[in-house]
């Protein structure tokens, strides 16, 4: 008699997904201070130079903006770490998370 074979585990896709609120507002503020959107524009027009350019000089401009965005991210990641309940908000399958 031959053994009966078991069938291979099925496994469902999670239904929701978690957003750091403070790593997205983080990232919009990063592109919006470096002028990323300009600098891709530019770079897929084929001006990968005058896309780099951009970049730099925005940069460089902001760049005490981009400090201050960083150490405000690092700060916030630290103080919420020690809290367990960290859903800030929750709209369908997407939880905003701290």
């Amino acid at each position: 008699m031959v053994a009966r074979r078991r069938k291979a585990p099925r496994r469902r896709a999670r239904k929701s997904f978690n957003i750091s609120a403070i790593e997205a507002g983080t990232a919009i503020s990063l592109a919006q201070s470096t002028g990323a959107a300009n600098a891709v524009q530019q770079g897929l027009q084929g001006n990968i130079t005058g896309g780099l350019k951009t970049l730099e000089t925005s940069i460089m401009t902001n760049k005490s903006k981009i400090i201050g965005t960083l150490a405000a991210a690092f700060v916030g990641k630290a103080l919420t770490r020690g809290f367990t309940g960290s859903t800030l908000a929750k709209l369908g399958p997407i939880r905003i998370k701290a």
